[in-house]
């Protein structure tokens, strides 16, 4: 069982990560934002991906979200780490701190969010679009490393690359969001049509523009916080993957079972090509 880390550039720099393979994957959906390191770590065999490319070249907007998991998913990836950098939207989720978000509220626009464009259609669940086994275990690690980190919380993802208007930023408090960020959706709605367990780990950076009494949020204050964030993930990550591989208890992986709205004995290789490698299971 693979397990992907979608991520900075420098995540898999850390003592224990022994590097077997680069992949350079193609995909229905194009190319992922850079090639895919395949490492070992412990007993695991983990697939680290860039979101934004190595040297952080694609804003937000441009990332190709579907080409990204689909090539996890093409390299045998059954469950997927995020690691985010977002904004804190309340007082108690300070600049540093972690955040092992249960919830998301999609404010993207334009960005494609489906692997099944017709015929074949699915409409899979999002009541929960977190694994539950996977966060946990991921909260025992950030708990077990003495990162300050938050159990559960709200993350709005917006669509960037500009930061928050304050009048926004207020608004998204005023709903109850916990983080703000740009990068998880659409994500974590493709990881589930994939049937991949999904978990974010959201690292604070800044208070975004609505605390009167910090300084408004700039890619400087970010960067600097940042530091120190990515030497905690890869503390987080290395305790996570020096446990024993845990089996998988969860629905993530039947999602598409009460979603497919078709008949996939009907479907000729130009509907299935697309979306053969998330359908293999069924077909």
């Amino acid at each position: 069982m693979r397990t992907g880390v979608i991520g900075g550039s420098g995540l898999y720099v850390m003592d224990g990560v022994e590097v077997l393979d680069e992949l350079h994957m193609q995909t229905p959906w194009g190319e992922p934002s850079d090639a895919l390191t395949l490492a070992r770590i412990g007993e695991h065999e983990v697939v680290f991906l860039p979101r934004h490319g190595r040297n952080h070249s694609i804003p937000p907007h441009r990332i190709n979200y579907r080409a990204n998991i689909y090539a996890m998913k093409l390299a045998g990836v059954s469950r997927i780490i995020s690691i985010s950098a977002v904004g804190s939207l309340r007082e108690h989720i300070a600049p540093g701190d972690f955040v092992l978000v249960d919830q998301f509220v999609d404010r993207t626009q334009a960005r494609a969010s489906t692997f099944f464009e017709g015929p074949i259609v699915a409409h899979v669940s999002m009541a929960d679009p977190v694994c539950p086994c996977l966060r946990r275990q991921l909260l025992a690690a950030a708990r077990a490393c003495d990162i300050r980190t938050h159990d559960g919380g709200n993350y709005l993802v917006m669509q960037g690359p500009q930061f928050s208007s304050r009048a926004e930023s207020l608004l998204y408090r005023q709903w109850g969001m916990d983080v703000i960020g740009m990068t998880n959706m659409p994500e974590a709605k493709l990881a589930r049509e994939a049937e991949i367990c999904y978990s974010t780990v959201a690292m604070s950076t800044d208070y975004d523009c609505w605390h009167e009494e910090e300084a408004d949020v700039s890619v400087a204050a970010i960067v600097e916080i940042m530091h120190g964030n990515v030497s905690k993930a890869q503390r987080l990550l290395q305790y996570f993957f020096n446990q024993p591989p845990m089996s998988r208890d969860c629905s993530c992986q039947t999602a598409l079972d009460a979603g497919i709205f078709a008949d996939l004995t009907a479907q000729d290789d130009a509907a299935l090509r697309p979306v053969q490698a998330l359908l293999e299971r069924k077909l």
